[in-house]
Order: structure tokens, then C-alpha cells, then sequence
């Protein structure tokens, strides 16, 4: 099933235009999992703050995830 499997190509900007419809601009969505690289500039420019593949470094994602609190 191709929604499944692409489900963040399409929940995700669902979800970020909710956030904005209720005003909750301030809130950084971040993603990870098994997406694809080639959907990482689908979900930028959708709005999220960081995309986190397979292979991810935990405390790397980590401190960028606390900068990116930081920067809000």
C-alpha cells in the first residue's frame, strides 16, 4: 500500500498545516525513520525542522534537535 509506505509525504504537511490552522506556529515537527533521502526536501519544504534517516547518530540528532529548541 503506497500510503503506507509514503504515509510522511502526506500525513506530514497534513500535520503541519493543522498546527498552523490552530495557531501552533512555535511548534517544530521533526521526522525520522525509514524515509526515503530523496523525500527529505518534501518534508523541508513542508516545514519540518529535521529529517533523521536510518544509521542516525543518537547524540548528534540529539544536540541538533536541543539547538533547534534552543533557536525557538
Amino acid at each position: 500500500d503506497v500510503y503506507k509506505r509514503q504515509g510522511h509525504k502526506t500525513l506530514v504537511p497534513q500535520l503541519i498545516r493543522a498546527l498552523k490552522k490552530e495557531g501552533a506556529n512555535d511548534i517544530k515537527v521533526v521526522c525520522g525513520g525509514v524515509i526515503p533521502p530523496q523525500d527529505y526536501q518534501v518534508l523541508y519544504d513542508a516545514g519540518v525542522a529535521a529529517v533523521y534517516g536510518p544509521g542516525t547518530n543518537i547524540p548528534v540528532a540529539a544536540a541538533e534537535v536541543l539547538e533547534l529548541l534552543r533557536k525557538s
